[in-house]
């Protein structure tokens, strides 16, 4: 056998290998025999097939076989033994057999660049100033009051705006095919979530009434499922409601377990300047990683970017399915969105790269008592048993991308302890 090593680029790789013809030809009769124990042929007892009618008659599939036993056979031996790492199993290319002859492959693959680090320590920063106002404290004591909020039925007239109504609504869309059918859905009149003509036709209904509406959906609809569509209802009116807050005193507080109005606003506010602690730490870590990849420059390996591109799309069919839509039946060209997530997927696979070989020179690792944080605050937000959740992420193999984050954002937060921050 002969190899010949090529690094085409500082990320792709090629071995080139030459398979003498008697190996080839070994590995044929070989599978020519393993097949002859299995097809059935007329004319010829089970297991007693020739091994030359084998070679002529399923010629095409033993050579497949043959090649892909003497490529894993050869390939992967000889990558471990230069110590070389792929990203990605490795492609075969320029593959050349006849017979008699030698067999001629190359074998493709990508590996991390050598990074020349650019220096990650000192670099200038701007951070906003935290800034919760009275405003942001009476906007978030508000949402805990509409939460907390009663609704009273209305008898006697016809629903108006600004009421709830209680609806039975089916659906199925204008063109044809299959609907569905909810019933107890609650509904603002006039809420700018409702589309006109729907609040149009809920003005003035009374209760037991049914009414038929098609609504027409905008092109630029934000739900892609509905987006440049129509789609035919049935609303039948159960129930008017009134929606009444409660009122924003000492009582509302000691509901949530608070002594007065003042303690409530001062948790409140402890809340949102922790939120905004959070945003202002990530948005100033952003700026050190964007600060980072513009003073860096190697290659970024294929592989990686497509790894990325991969993770958006499927998280994007996740987020559709979680929202009770079918992926495949949302009108996404998955295959463009996947396309437009490149130039993000790019620059996600170079801040990996640039992390990890920080995290390298400074021994930053996850400990196991940080990732048992971690799924214990996982699992508190899922509201179910540590170990519960820490055994599906281990069977699911998501224990390792957890362990990487926690790494990841121990090495941002070194960055950022090293850098000179200015303050807005």
């Amino acid at each position: 056998m002969k190899v010949e090593y090529t690094e085409e680029t500082t990320v792709r790789k090629a071995l080139a290998f030459e398979i003498e013809s008697e190996v080839v030809e070994q590995e044929v009769t070989a599978k020519a025999r393993e097949y002859a124990r299995k097809v059935k042929l007329p004319g010829f007892r089970p297991g007693k097939i020739p091994t030359e009618v084998i070679k002529r008659r399923f010629r095409p599939q033993v050579m497949e076989d043959v090649i892909e036993a003497i490529a894993n056979r050869v390939v992967f031996p000889e990558i471990e033994g230069r110590g070389l790492k792929p990203l990605a199993p490795p492609k075969i290319a320029d593959l050349k057999v006849e017979e008699g002859q030698p067999l001629t492959f190359r074998a493709l693959f990508e590996t991390l660049p050598i990074v020349e680090l650019p220096d990650y320590r000192g670099l200038p920063a701007k951070a906003r100033t935290p800034n919760v106002t009275e405003e942001t404290v009476n906007a978030e004591l508000n949402r805990l009051r509409e939460e907390a909020a009663r609704f009273d039925p209305v008898e006697g007239r016809p629903a108006a705006e600004g009421d709830h109504l209680v609806l039975d609504v089916g659906w199925k869309p204008a063109e044809g095919g299959e609907g569905g059918q909810d019933q107890n859905v609650l509904v603002e009149v006039g809420s700018p979530d409702n589309h006109t003509d729907l609040n149009a036709a809920l003005l003035g209904m009374s209760v037991g009434e049914t009414k038929d509406v098609r609504l027409v959906y905008e092109p630029s609809h934000p739900n892609q499922a509905l987006a440049g569509k129509s789609a035919d209802y049935q609303v039948t009116l159960k129930a008017v409601k009134t929606k009444v807050l409660p009122a924003a005193d000492d009582e509302f507080a000691k509901d949530l377990d608070l002594e007065s109005l003042a303690a409530l606003r001062d948790r409140i506010r402890q809340g949102l300047e922790a939120a905004e602690a959070r945003r202002i730490d990530r948005e100033v870590k952003n700026a050190l990683l964007d600060a980072l990849l513009a003073r860096a420059s190697f290659e970024v390996p294929e592989a990686l970017v497509e790894r990325h591109m991969n993770a958006r799309t499927e998280a994007a069919a996740r987020t559709l399915a979680m929202q009770g839509t079918d992926p495949t039946e949302a009108g996404v060209d998955w295959r463009r969105y996947r396309a437009s997530q490149r130039e993000d997927s790019v620059r996600s696979a170079k801040a990996d790269i640039i992390l990890d070989e920080i995290a390298r020179r400074e021994g930053i690792e996850a400990t196991e008592a940080e990732l048992d944080a971690e799924v214990g605050r996982y699992a508190e937000r899922l509201r179910k048993p540590k170990e519960q959740v820490r055994a599906h992420l281990e069977k699911e193999g998501e224990i390792h991308a957890l362990r990487a984050r926690i790494r990841e954002e121990k090495t941002l937060d070194l960055v950022k302890a090293d850098a000179r921050l200015t303050f807005e």
